[in-house]
């Protein structure tokens, strides 16, 4: 029977054309079950299960580990945020990392997850936007020293103000209080969206943030395709998406709530914010913002490296 269920699934199985180690089935136990009846083998799921872990057909999912590109300066870049984080914690000034997680709509939507209930929950059986009540993106910031996530919910759109909107908020609610004699706050951020490295805006509203706080901002961009290293993205969101798993968003409130639950055993704790403001998309920058601008580029890695000095 081994060398039968061998064939059945040598003629079922795919497989990595640069791995020949790495392959695998599109049959189900049930359907190995058929093929294997008609061979004359009268077995059960269980058998078959048996016989997929004994040749080592494991249930996996697949892993988005594959870069889909590269950067010549991605190697220095990454040593330049490991000696900045080092840096700005020796000298006691916080270093937080920033991101935006994806947009939610609002209403009766199916979430994936499941939840102890004494009743099935009920959603939409289509998730089309037109039947949503609003939206709610949320931006995160993760304290690497205090291990703590703050979250602002905005219920407009995800523009360079609005980030920058949020890490006002997070100073004056959290950062100024935990940090009161900072001179200065990284900030380790992806290269696109609202906080893109490629853009003008972005730097303008950083610029007017600094002048506001009287405190220097420093933005480190990681390369592209490096995003997931953003600690955030491994250290933060991940808990974020457990604690709303399976609950309907069915307002910004609700929202709030189970973002707040946020927590792990090593003490990882959240804040959330609810920023209800309308924020303008295809804005530009001021006409003669490039030409007078006082953000400071490093002569390191300038595109990638830049700090906002508020104006005295």
């Amino acid at each position: 029977m081994d060398q039968d269920f061998l064939d059945i699934l040598q003629q079922h199985t795919a497989g990595n054309p640069m791995n020949s180690s790495i392959r695998w089935t599109y049959l189900k136990p049930r359907e190995i079950v058929s093929e294997l009846l008609k061979k004359g083998y009268s077995v059960s799921r269980n058998i078959v299960r048996y016989l997929l872990k004994k040749h080592e057909y494991v249930k996996r999912k697949a892993q988005k580990n594959i870069t889909m590109g590269g950067h010549p300066d991605r190697n220095a870049q990454f040593e330049n945020i490991t000696q900045l984080k080092q840096d700005y914690l020796d000298a006691g000034n916080p270093v937080i990392s920033m991101d935006t997680k994806k947009k939610e709509l609002l209403g009766t939507f199916y979430r994936n997850g499941s939840l102890y209930t004494q009743a099935a929950i009920q959603t939409n059986d289509h998730d089309f936007p037109s039947s949503a009540t609003g939206s709610v993106i949320p931006h995160g910031f993760y304290d690497l020293k205090r291990n703590t996530g703050y979250i602002t919910l905005g219920t407009s759109h995800d523009t360079s103000e609005f980030a920058c909107d949020s890490l006002f908020q997070w100073w004056v609610n959290e950062g100024i209080i935990h940090y009161p004699k900072a001179k200065s706050l990284l900030i380790l951020c992806d290269g696109g969206g609202s906080n893109s490295s490629r853009h003008y805006i972005f730097k303008e509203d950083l610029q007017k943030t600094a002048n506001a706080l009287g405190l220097e901002i420093r933005i480190a961009h990681y390369p592209p395709y490096t995003s997931k290293y953003n600690p955030i993205e491994h250290r933060f969101f991940p808990h974020v998406t457990r604690a709303c798993e399976g609950v309907v968003f069915d307002s910004v409130e609700t929202v709030k709530t189970l973002i707040s639950r946020t927590s792990t055993s090593k003490g990882l704790t959240t804040i959330v914010h609810i920023l209800d403001k309308i924020y303008e998309t295809g804005r530009k920058y001021a006409a003669d913002f490039k030409e007078i601008m006082p953000i400071v580029f490093d002569t390191h890695l300038p595109k990638w490296n830049y700090r906002a000095i508020p104006k005295e």
